[in-house]
């Protein structure tokens, strides 16, 4: 009795909807040879592969991006990257913007403040020739179908394939890395000797992951032929990682005591990485941030210690573009960690406030103006939104003075121009009470106004986190561990304390930008520390099932040779939301329909839904096709067995058919991206 056998009759008239697709492809197929068995590993051997020198972990970001590395010598020793030239008023930062300038034959320029501040200096006769890029990365996540050919549209409205802007972006990375490395060594540092890992959101569909990959193997950064020196990690199992090793002094627990801006108000940010005395802790502070080298102590962290066998945490990933929550269990001795519910989270990261400042700007000086000014000046419609960036981060709950934005020289004038009457005329024309002109040339936002532009977002991340606690497996959680840039915002910080009502303790680590960082490097090294999953969807193969009268529906009889099939049935390897081991192999077998087949053709599936029963239902895709010949060889078995296997990966899911009598293998990567 196969799982196709007890579909139910929803699944049959959804079939009788659809047209058969393995009637058309003409494939003669397989069927299943009793019984259908899942193997499991005899033990969870993931390859350790090739030794590397060091580890370098790439966080591109929605709105920020940089890396950070460590020597596998010394794992304690996490290394961020070098200051960056550039940096902005009012916004401390230790990682670069994810913004890319392209000349106008489309040849890389430059990557991060040098983009924006080069773009910004370009005269407007000039610059609209030259394509500048930001925020490109949540196009992956909106896309509905991602493929290799995807455009993006730079800020004068051309564009340009996706594809070739990350992979200018890693190479950029790649580049600055291995100089930064060369230079620590004193020697020219081969890329060979260093493992990356990338991170992306757990909330990714698999052709956005898979895009990443694609993405590293045309930057260079690894070649296809060794797949294993990259891994793609995911944010929030990455934060997960570097939170086990948190020290009490290396946090801050929103429930015990009132913080400024995410930090009390007596604490060195970003000192104590170490326990020193009060008269060294200044010196120790100043040498820290010149170093840019972390501590990780080779210890649990005290909050860690507290945690039981069993016990729950949420990780909140609030980054640029996207929020990320993952429900983690612990599993002692080795304190590894479980996923108990698939990640889930939205596009609410902190862009939506830009977009919300956006809508109020177009409110008040009209839709039409800012499309043309966005367009016609983009270096200065970039300029604005540095401006409005450093007041976001000043927005607070109990702010009571205004928060003042300048707007650029150009705007001004350009308003002018367009509507023949001041930008001053307009604000008090726009009948939007709460924000004024000042005359230092300025608008003047009463907190207020600000905390309106942040509501939006932070209901709707408020809502999913409501939605989450509200699930049977999300009871009893005690950690809520708050991490990503967006985490510093003390708006969210309250909204998520108010909503918890202390159900759970609110831990925010210092340096919570870089928090995603440090752990990928940490995963980058120990990557065996992540054991099970959920798996995001559910995958399978078509196969024919013998023809049940009453059973199967009638337009899915298919005969051959005098004998009755049932076609398009959907085989299930692993459901959505089923826990998988990482490295885990599903076995299948089966047999040639027809025993006389030369080539056996067999087509792997993905489907969102937890069960399928035929491969005609609507939301199932091909994802993947395996090609065995077996000609010219003869079974000395009556039946011919072929074994189909599916390890889960990283990112990546491997198929492989075997043909057992005379030993021949053919092997697929999973393709999410060609459709």
């Amino acid at each position: 009795m196969s799982e196709a056998d007890t579909t139910t009759d929803k699944i049959i008239t959804d079939a009788m909807a659809n047209p058969s697709p393995a009637k058309s492809l003409g494939d003669p197929g397989i069927t299943p040879l009793s019984p259908t068995h899942i193997q499991q590993n005899d033990t969870d051997q993931v390859q350790s592969g090739p030794s590397f020198v060091v580890v370098v972990a790439i966080d591109f970001g929605t709105t920020s991006s940089g890396y950070a590395y460590a020597f596998t010598k010394e794992p304690e020793c996490i290394h961020t990257m070098r200051r960056w030239e550039g940096g902005d008023p009012g916004v401390s930062n230790q990682k670069t913007p994810t913004t890319i300038l392209l000349t106008p034959d489309r040849k890389f320029h430059s990557f991060g403040y040098a983009a924006r501040d080069f773009y910004h200096d370009l005269d407007p006769s000039e610059s609209k020739h030259w394509l500048y890029l930001e925020k490109f990365k949540m196009k992956l996540h909106t896309t509905a179908n991602l493929s290799i050919d995807t455009d993006i549209h730079a800020a004068n409205g051309k564009r340009v394939k996706a594809l070739d802007i990350f992979a200018y972006a890693l190479a950029f990375f790649k580049e600055q890395a291995l100089k930064e490395l060369s230079d620590q060594t004193g020697s020219e540092f081969d890329n060979n000797d260093v493992r990356w890992v990338i991170t992306v959101p757990a909330i990714w569909k698999m052709p956005a992951k898979q895009f990443m990959r694609e993405a590293a193997y045309k930057s260079g950064l690894v070649s296809r032929e060794n797949p294993e020196q990259l891994i793609i990690a995911l944010e929030p199992e990455a934060a997960s990682i570097y939170c086990r090793k948190l020290r009490l002094h290396q946090m801050v627990d929103l429930g015990t005591q009132t913080t400024q801006n995410g930090f009390s108000p007596n604490e060195n940010v970003g000192s104590g990485m170490t326990q020193v005395s009060p008269g060294h802790a200044k010196e120790h502070a100043r040498r820290n941030r010149q170093s840019r080298t972390f501590l990780v102590e080779n210890v649990i962290g005290e909050l860690w210690s507290e945690l039981e066998e069993g016990d729950r945490y949420v990780v909140m990933d609030c980054g640029g573009g996207t929020v990320d929550l993952t429900v983690h269990q612990i599993r002692l001795p080795e304190g590894h960690l479980k996923e108990l519910y698939k990640a889930s989270g939205g596009p609410y990261g902190s862009i939506g406030v830009d977009y919300e400042f956006e809508k109020l700007l177009c409110k008040i000086f009209g839709q039409d103006f800012i499309d043309q000014f966005k367009l016609k000046r983009p270096a200065a419609w970039v300029d604005l939104m540095i401006a409005f960036e450093s007041r976001k981060r000043a927005a607070a709950p109990d702010r009571t003075n205004p928060l003042n934005i300048n707007l650029p020289f150009s705007f001004i004038d350009y308003y002018k121009k367009f509507r023949g009457h001041s930008v001053e005329h307009a604000l008090r024309k726009s009948n939007v009470d709460f924000v004024k002109w000042s005359s230092q040339g300025m608008l003047r936002m009463s907190p207020d106004a600000m905390n309106t532009l942040f509501k939006p977002t932070v209901d709707h991340i408020i809502q999913h986190l409501t939605e989450l606690f509200d699930k049977p497996e999300v009871s009893d959680i005690k950690f809520l561990f708050l991490v990503g840039g967006f985490a510093e915002s003390a708006l969210l910080q309250q909204a998520v304390q108010n909503m918890l009502q202390g159900r759970s303790r609110i831990i925010i680590p210092h340096d919570v930008g870089l928090t995603i960082l440090k752990g990928a490097v940490l995963f980058g090294l120990d990557p065996s520390v992540i054991k099970v999953r959920r798996s995001p969807l559910t995958y399978g193969v078509g196969v024919l099932n013998r023809f049940v009268e009453g059973k199967h529906p009638p337009e899915k009889l298919l005969v051959k040779d005098g004998t009755r099939w049932c076609t398009d049935v959907f085989d299930t390897f692993i459901s959505a939301d089923q826990s998988v081991a990482l490295g885990e192999m599903v076995k299948r077998s089966y047999t040639p329909a027809k025993p006389s087949q030369q080539v056996i053709v067999i087509h792997v599936y993905c489907s969102e839904k937890e069960s399928v029963g035929f491969i005609s239902q609507p939301g199932v895709r091909k994802c993947g096709t395996l090609r065995l010949d077996v000609s010219g060889t003869e079974s000395t078995a009556a039946r011919r067995e072929i074994q189909t296997l599916m390890q889960f990966g990283d990112t990546e899911i491997r198929a492989m058919a075997v043909d057992v009598s005379t030993g021949r293998t053919v092997k697929a990567s999973i393709d999410f991206l060609s459709h």
